[in-house]
């Protein structure tokens, strides 16, 4: 680790492939944790390039595993911290091992969903960055957490599975084109980083991995005016919840029909479009006159 003002140490060696470190502790990927792990030099330099703004940063690693991301961060933040969270009680072993000493790394042994992003920021006293390998199995809650403490959040760069990161970014009318993409880029915007192969891991999973990077739009303002967070999320929800149905049947599914059909005449959105045809905009104005107490009970 690199030195400055006492905020790291000094490494004779780059720190340790996962292989290595995998063969030393006696370890290996376990499937309950959704364990991968990264090897790319060329992916961790995508990804860390993409994290780190200044060498003063604060950032939250989700899932920092073997410490094989979390030491290259720790590197180019020499002034701030990384706040390295880990559930799986082999990992935090060889974390607290690995960086001992490491004085602007800070080990959490936590489950990331239940992780205080708002406790991180006020601690630091400014906003902070999050990244990680998420597990692919919770990498969509853990994107909505993030977003959900977007005021305190300057970035985040995650990599995820390559399907996912593309219904993230597809655009409406495309078959990738869905909620979870509407959702997320309601509040920020997305990039692309890098494509990351199955070979780039240990064991190689089955699927590719993208990089992506969040920034939450300015001020934590959604894209278009929302009253209501959750009534917004479930007239979204609904759209694409019949993607075979026209848009009129599929709201009318979840609300009642004279609240649908009065929201589309007044939007002047035709009711026989699909869901997936909506822009952002659309599904703003839709959920403002589509009353939340007009949602059915299931």
């Amino acid at each position: 680790m690199s030195e400055g003002n006492g905020r790291g140490i000094a490494r004779e060696d780059p720190f340790p492939d996962a292989r290595v470190l995998l063969d030393r502790y006696g370890l290996r990927a376990k499937k309950a944790f959704g364990q991968n792990f990264l090897i790319s030099e060329r992916a961790f330099r995508a990804i860390v390039d993409a994290t780190v703004r200044a060498d003063d940063d604060w950032i939250v690693e989700i899932g920092a595993g073997l410490g094989t991301l979390t030491s290259r961060i720790a590197e180019r933040v020499s002034e701030g911290k990384v706040i390295a969270l880990e559930r799986d009680p082999d990992m935090v072993t060889v974390l607290r091992a690995e960086l001992a000493g490491v004085d602007n790394v800070e080990i959490e042994s936590v489950d990331a969903l239940r992780y205080d992003l708002r406790m991180a920021a006020r601690w630091r006293g400014d906003k902070i960055i999050v990244c990680g390998n998420l597990p692919y199995h919770i990498a969509a809650p853990l994107m909505f957490k993030v977003l959900e403490a977007r005021a305190v959040v300057q970035h985040a760069v995650f990599m995820i599975q390559k399907e996912m990161a593309d219904r993230i970014v597809a655009a409406p009318g495309t078959k990738d084109y869905g909620a979870l993409g509407v959702m997320i880029r309601t509040y920020a915007d997305v990039l692309s980083v890098a494509k990351v192969g199955a070979g780039s891991f240990v064991p190689p999973p089955k699927i590719d991995s993208t990089v992506i990077k969040i920034v939450p739009l300015a001020n934590a303002a959604p894209r278009c005016p929302i009253g209501d967070d959750k009534h917004y999320s479930a007239v979204v929800h609904a759209a694409f919840g019949q993607r075979r149905k026209t848009l009129r049947n599929a709201l009318r599914a979840a609300f009642e029909e004279a609240a649908v059909d009065a929201a589309l005449a007044t939007t002047k959105i035709d009711g026989i479009r699909r869901g997936e045809t909506l822009d952002i905009a659309e599904f703003g104005a839709l959920a403002a006159e589509i009353s939340p107490t007009s949602l059915l009970a299931k």
